[in-house]
């Protein structure tokens, strides 16, 4: 025990180290789940050979299968009390099977299968992938909340996970230049060259290689998350025993701040999600852009994290939590009209430089505001413990997981919806006019609409530090006299 008596009260500082190493789990799941997030639908459609209808309908199923699960694995999580750590040990026994599911995930092997097949086997490795992603996710939010009470240390420890989780996102972003490398070459009958394509069933060796290599270095960093964290703020066991499925509904209900944390996080992701998934049509077919040229485009959708994520803690304290979401928020709102206008005016539509102009604008709104939106989750937490007793984090990122996946399910869903609606055809080299409007709404106006949304729902929070402060104070004096 330190002889701080401030550390003494749970309000423990951590070594860079253990800050680094909390991020590197972050890192990990987008490396293996932010390309699910962002490639999967396009890898679906275009390489492994589904519809985009069917292919909406099973993401929708597996958010479904997520609300059933998600409660389960919260209860087991804040129930349990594993020999290697209550919520560090998941990341090793759920990132295992997380791994190779996922790495099965972007299997191209029955290319020559009927339709039927090959979406019973989308539905078997994306159901089972997402199952395992939840066995480390739940446990890993709540790993956050158990390292210290101190809500500077929360902001510094957010700040650097974020950092980390961009740049595993980075990486992300980064695979259509990754694929070009194990991708067939086939001959551009206008300028004569050989060019490597990953947006055709060709590619689909090379998709699997990438992302087998992605998959393998995120349970890396998984591990050595593992090794560096220890949790110190945790629920008591006989408190634990009693903790049911049901405490995750009742603690809804009662817990005003949840709520709006998880409405907020259906709202940021459905908006990240939307948008995500169809960047990859969007450079395809609307800008006719090379692999290099979407890598490009899609990089400069995590550089700003790289320069603002770091200037968080100042900038929050300058003009508080709820100035700090609607600068960004509002940030991003005008990135996507700057998008929407360049596409849309004929004089500025092939110019690739605005694009990317309106494109660092709109990441630099989404990624500040969506990035210290975790830093809420523990401060839900202690909120929840100083109005029951009970400090459920497991529940808590259970609930949130729900929430965060119905946002990305309709990342998925809504997509497919729209590509269906406007006749999207993976196997037409241009589309119609009407489908290239149609991805013109999934980069900018859906994710516009939802972003005012998420300026609304934030406004209702009323949790400032000043408050977390007087709580946590509060809840380790109770501690002390008991």
């Amino acid at each position: 025990m330190s002889n701080n008596p401030n550390e003494a009260k749970g309000f423990y500082k951590l070594s860079w180290m253990q800050r680094i190493g909390f991020g590197a789990g972050d890192m990990a799941q987008n490396l293996i789940y932010q390309t699910v997030s962002i490639w999967l639908l396009f890898f679906y459609t275009n390489v492994f050979g589904l519809k985009p209808g069917p292919a909406a309908l099973m993401f929708l199923v597996v958010r479904l299968v997520d609300v059933l699960w998600d409660p389960v694995v919260g209860t087991i999580v804040d129930k349990g009390n594993p020999k290697w750590g209550k919520y560090r040990s998941w990341l090793i026994l759920g990132g295992i099977p997380l791994v190779g599911l996922a790495i099965l995930c972007f299997w191209n092997g029955l290319s020559a299968s009927s339709d039927t097949v090959k979406l019973i086997y989308a539905y078997v490795t994306y159901v089972g992938m997402s199952m395992c992603y939840t066995l480390v996710n739940v446990p890993y939010g709540a790993l956050n909340a158990s390292l210290t009470r101190d809500t500077n240390e929360i902001t510094i420890l957010t700040s650097t996970r974020m950092f980390m989780a961009n740049l595993g996102g980075l990486i992300v972003k980064s695979l259509p230049i990754i694929i070009a490398i194990f991708a067939p070459k086939v001959l551009n009958e206008e300028t004569g060259k050989m060019v490597a394509v990953y947006n055709t069933p060709e590619a689909g060796s090379a998709w699997f290689i990438t992302y087998a290599i992605f998959a393998i270095v995120g349970l890396a960093l998984l591990v050595f998350c593992f090794s560096q964290c220890k949790e110190k703020v945790v629920m008591d066991q006989k408190e634990a025993a009693n903790v049911k499925v049901s405490d995750l509904w009742m603690e809804f209900v009662r817990n005003k701040p949840l709520r709006i944390v998880a409405f907020f996080f259906i709202t940021a992701f459905a908006m990240m999600s939307v948008s995500n998934a169809a960047d990859a049509y969007f450079m395809s077919y609307n800008v006719e852009a090379t692999p290099l040229l979407t890598t490009l485009f899609m990089w400069l959708g995590t550089i700003p994290a790289f320069i603002f994520m770091p200037l968080v803690p100042a900038i929050k304290r300058k003009i508080g939590k709820k100035g700090m979401f609607y600068l960004f928020l509002g940030v991003a709102i005008v990135g996507m009209a700057l998008m929407y206008t360049f596409v849309s005016i004929p004089a500025t539509k092939s110019n690739f430089v605005l694009l990317c102009i309106a494109q660092f604008v709109k990441s630099t709104g989404i990624i500040t505001a969506t990035g210290y939106m975790w830093a809420l989750v523990p401060e839900v937490i202690a909120y929840g413990e100083y109005t029951s007793g009970k400090r459920i984090a497991g529940i808590v990122n259970a609930l949130t997981g729900i929430f965060f996946k119905a946002g990305m399910a309709l990342g998925g869903v809504v997509p497919g919806l729209v590509l269906a609606w406007v006749g999207f055809n993976a196997e037409a080299a241009t589309q119609t006019p009407l489908a290239l409007q149609g991805i013109l709404w999934l980069v900018c106006v859906i994710p516009a609409i939802l972003l005012l949304l998420a300026i609304f729902i934030i406004s209702k929070y009323e949790l400032s530090d000043e408050k977390m402060d007087e709580i946590n104070k509060e809840i380790e004096a109770r501690q002390l006299n008991a």
